[in-house]
């Protein structure tokens, strides 16, 4: 106990004059200078750290002081208010200025969800009426699930279908993550390799998620639309969840026949659209950018796209589920990779 007390002495001892030097100083400095000086260093202190953290914690330290020079004005909540020179200092807090990224004409690139590297022109001309005809009884039960789970969606939004592929898209997004997910803990866990597919499953759920920042565009959703997709998103992710778990091939398969019953409900849009029940407005610019439409493409364009990328991630789908039924994985099996 006592050699404990008597090295913590020494060291103290030791750290005493490089800690506390640089606040005796200011001090010294303030009583010498009277009121003022005082009134200075009650300044000083509130905004900036105590020398002593400073030499402790250099790096943290000194951004954190840096931090009020760019903090902007003051609101009248008196909260602060950020300025564009805060921004700029945020956003290089690591001494790493973004890159300043430009269209082809020149313009700068006005989305921070996706880049212009990651935009792509969708295949139109991709098959939309494969199906997989069920042959097995899981194949029979993921078929008729999903012809199950239509009926309460056709009641709901009947034929509001900006809505509906709101709904839609929100659901979509779901089984590539989780597929992706769990392919790439099993990686961790086995130490191998997945053959692509983690990147191939968690582009198709960010595609579908770039379908949904869409569709935001062109129907807003009430409030009540956004409580069931919150319910319909729990329930579905867990139940897909524990599919995959237990048999990915049947997970496979039903995501596969949702991206039918998708490709339906876009043509059904699209016939709306051409019809002129529903007004073929303008493509949202976050469209055009995402997938490299004209400027002048209109809603139509849109949906055509959309659905064309449904079809692809039908074929994904359910080739990924044959593969698990000739006894394969997927990491025996290239990854269809390069559509996004």
């Amino acid at each position: 106990m006592m050699r404990s007390r008597m090295a913590g002495s020494t060291l103290l001892r030791h750290l005493e004059p490089r800690l506390f030097s640089g606040a005796s100083a200011v001090r010294g400095s303030a009583a010498a200078g009277g009121p003022a000086c005082s009134s200075l260093l009650s300044r000083a202190t509130a905004s900036e750290p105590a020398p002593a953290l400073v030499r402790l914690f250099p790096v943290r330290m000194a951004s954190t002081a840096a931090t009020p020079a760019v903090g902007g004005e003051r609101g009248q909540g008196g909260e602060a208010k950020p300025s564009a020179a805060g921004k700029e200092a945020t956003a290089s807090y690591w001494g790493v200025p973004p890159s300043k990224i430009t269209k082809e004409d020149g313009t700068p690139w006005r989305w921070s969800c996706f880049m212009p590297w990651e935009t792509y022109k969708a295949d139109v001309s991709i098959d939309l009426k494969k199906h997989h005809v069920p042959a097995t009884l899981l194949d029979k039960i993921a078929y008729w699930l999903v012809k199950a789970l239509r009926v309460p969606t056709d009641i709901f939004f009947q034929r509001r279908y900006g809505c509906r592929a709101m709904m839609l898209e929100t659901v979509a997004a779901v089984p590539g993550m989780v597929g992706g997910m769990l392919l790439h803990l099993r990686s961790l866990r086995r130490f191998e390799q997945s053959g692509g597919w983690i990147r191939a499953l968690l582009e198709e759920a960010e595609n579908e998620r770039m379908h949904l920042m869409t569709f935001m565009e062109v129907a807003q959703p009430r409030w009540y639309e956004r409580a069931i997709v919150l319910a319909v998103q729990g329930v579905f992710f867990n139940a897909y969840f524990l599919g995959y778990l237990v048999s990915p091939k049947f997970a496979h398969r039903v995501t596969g026949y949702l991206e039918e019953e998708a490709i339906h409900s876009y043509t059904e849009y699209l016939r709306d659209l051409e019809a002129g029940k529903i007004d073929n407005i303008p493509a949202p610019s976050i469209a055009i950018d995402y997938w490299r439409l004209p400027a002048d493409a209109t809603l139509k364009d849109v949906v055509v796209v959309v659905r064309a990328d449904e079809a692809h991630h039908r074929d994904v789908n359910h080739f990924a589920s044959d593969v698990h039924y000739q006894g394969l994985e997927l990491k025996d099996t290239p990854a269809p990779l390069g559509y996004h």
